[in-house]
């Protein structure tokens, strides 16, 4: 089963959002992710709906950030996509009345639910504000390491 990526690309997006003086557009952060500029306006759609970006058509128009990433958290992103499923694994349900089935998913349905409580937790605990001061502390060691190679 593929994983979704839709919270890591975006959070990506978002990132470099903060750093731009400027609206960059869909085909900008298509080529910087790989993919299409559809998927990018697609999936930028729930930020725009929930109020994180903006969208400006024309020339010189593009995305731009519309929040404080003080007041936005990793679980906030999470849910404007949509609350993309969390886990790749899952029971099997071909056999409802088999009680091997019924014990086994009784089992991991416990395993997942706390797994999702725990994360879900961890991502509405980190701001993007957060993440891109991790991103900035970051740069700076590149930088250093860049000015003074070993």
């Amino acid at each position: 089963m593929r994983q979704d990526s839709r919270l890591s690309r975006m959070l990506h997006v978002l990132l470099h959002m903060a750093q731009l003086d400027a609206p960059a557009t869909s085909e900008t952060f298509a080529a910087m992710l790989g993919t299409n500029a559809v998927v990018i306006r697609r999936t930028m759609a729930g930020l725009r709906d929930a109020g994180y970006v903006r969208s400006e058509k024309g020339h010189r128009g593009g995305w731009t950030l519309a929040c404080d990433l003080k007041k936005v958290t990793l679980l906030d992103i999470h849910t404007a996509l949509g609350g993309p499923t969390l886990f790749a694994i899952g029971n099997e349900s071909d056999n409802p009345n088999c009680a091997v089935e019924r014990a086994v998913n009784d089992a991991l349905d416990g395993a997942f639910e706390a797994a999702a409580a725990l994360l879900l937790k961890r991502l509405g605990a980190i701001t993007l504000d957060q993440l891109a001061r991790s991103f900035a502390i970051s740069l700076k060691g590149a930088h250093h390491l860049m000015a003074h190679p070993a």
